[in-house]
């Protein structure tokens, strides 16, 4: 390969493709979860139990239906949590299914 080298975040900035850092960091996962399945589950796995988001949210971040994911938790030993704790909970679900199924027509 030579004298190559791996660009930097900054050479992207600097070439005026990102507006900035956060930009190219942003779409570079973009990026990497749109082509790594295996990333995307990990990842809603983890936020599921570390930030405590709904089922229906580690779903949508996997790309992966509710049931599909219920059964990756109950695979990987994780207790899947069924239904919200709260009414808040609750609204917050609805909201989120709405704005999910708007966008994803």
């Amino acid at each position: 390969m030579g004298d190559s080298v791996m660009p930097t975040v900054q050479d992207f900035v600097e070439a005026r493709l990102y507006n900035s850092a956060e930009d190219v960091i942003q779409d570079a996962l973009r990026h990497l979860l749109h082509t790594s399945g295996d990333l995307r589950v990990q990842l809603a796995m983890h936020r599921y139990q570390a930030e405590d988001i709904s089922l229906a949210k580690a779903a949508s971040l996997a790309g992966v239906s509710w049931a599909q994911m219920r059964d990756i938790l109950i695979e990987q030993g994780i207790q899947p949590r069924l239904g919200p704790e709260t009414f808040k909970d609750a609204l917050n679900e609805v909201q989120f299914l709405r704005d999910y199924f708007e966008a994803h027509p």
